[in-house]
């Protein structure tokens, strides 16, 4: 792809964010939502492969769908109320309808389906964008109508972490893992929304860092799937000593930074008197935990076959920039101790 048309969609990706987070009408809300949309089509189609055309087929499709819901909804909000305004939502058939929309942008369960087929039949750069900058402009927005005592969003919480546990246990393709794994983070901000919307702001920050760090190494190593974590070892045997630190992170594990929100949020579900959901959502982190655990076995526990004794990969040197690699990695690892300070900023 020519570095112009490259450098047209991302503005286009950005644009689109961008009006989405500036607007208070919902016509102009719905129209950064599709600039982002339709800017990130060709670079998900960028390698002419039918898996990848296939990928971004479905995410078009189910993309459009949560469009037209929320226009739907949102027309009938005006009709209702006579308001366009996004924090003039008031009736509950609309807010239902456009969180059923926005839960199905991002992929959260029940509305998860597509997510793990799309994401298996991209590059990692492309599911990096996916995972991490396609999710800030729908979730504005869910911050923005934020519900107050909303069993929807509790049910939305619950059955992303237990379907992003339960469905990343048989996988085999790391892309599969890293989008359950991103259903069961999303599940977590859900839960807490609405009580704390700044809680659900930083989960999605560390979210962010850690699923950067995790698409890096594997772009770093070309690892696709499980059994290809072997053969990390005798490309790059620092960074494959810090993968399981990188992966329990992503687990929740303390003391590395993933297991700040956990416990943040844990805390105020409690708080909020429910500790039936709080035991439910830890439980389910449990199984989030086998498979990364897997993962971290498979890349610094096993070592690969060889047809010769001792025939080493070709450590060949790598194209790809590691300082954004190191900063996040050590960002995954060591941001524990900043939990008070966050807490602090919370509280304010």
């Amino acid at each position: 792809m020519s570095p112009f048309i490259l450098t047209v969609l991302l503005s286009g990706l950005g644009l689109g964010t961008t009006i989405t987070f500036a607007s208070s009408h919902w016509l102009l809300a719905w129209m950064g939502l599709e600039i982002n949309t339709l800017a990130i089509l060709p670079l998900m189609a960028r390698h002419h492969h039918p898996r990848a055309v296939e990928a971004t087929t479905k995410y078009f499709l189910t993309q459009a769908t949560a469009a037209a819901t929320l226009l739907f909804a949102s027309t009938t909000n005006a009709w209702l109320t006579g308001q366009w305004d996004i924090l003039q939502m008031t009736h509950p058939l609309p807010i239902t309808l456009i969180t059923f929309a926005l839960a199905l942008k991002v992929g959260l369960a029940p509305t998860h389906f597509w997510l793990p087929e799309v994401l298996q039949g991209l590059d990692l750069t492309t599911g990096l964008l996916l995972s991490t900058w396609q999710k800030l402009a729908p979730f504005a927005l869910l911050l923005q109508i934020c519900p107050a005592n909303s069993p929807l969003l509790i049910a939305f919480g619950l059955a992303s972490t237990l379907i992003g546990g339960w469905g990343g246990l048989n996988q085999t393709q790391l892309r599969k893992i890293l989008a359950y794994s991103s259903i069961a983070h999303l599940g977590w901000m859900i839960l807490v929304l609405q009580f704390i919307p700044s809680l659900t702001l930083l989960t999605l920050l560390t979210y962010f860092i850690m699923t950067f760090s995790t698409f890096l190494m594997f772009k770093l190593n070309n690892a696709k799937n499980i059994n290809s974590l072997a053969l990390s070892w005798t490309k790059t045997p620092m960074l494959t000593a810090l993968t399981p630190l990188i992966l329990l992170s992503l687990g929740g594990l303390p003391p590395l930074t993933g297991f700040m929100p956990k416990w943040l949020i844990l805390q105020e579900l409690t708080k909020q008197g429910l500790a039936p959901t709080a035991t439910i959502a830890a439980l389910s982190a449990l199984l989030s935990l086998f498979f990364y655990l897997r993962l971290s076995y498979a890349a610094t526990l096993t070592i690969s076959p060889n047809n010769l004794a001792g025939t080493p990969a070709w450590r060949l040197p790598s194209t790809q920039a590691t300082f954004p690699l190191a900063l996040s990695t050590m960002a995954t690892i060591a941001l524990l101790p900043l939990t008070p300070a966050a807490a602090t900023l919370l509280s304010l």
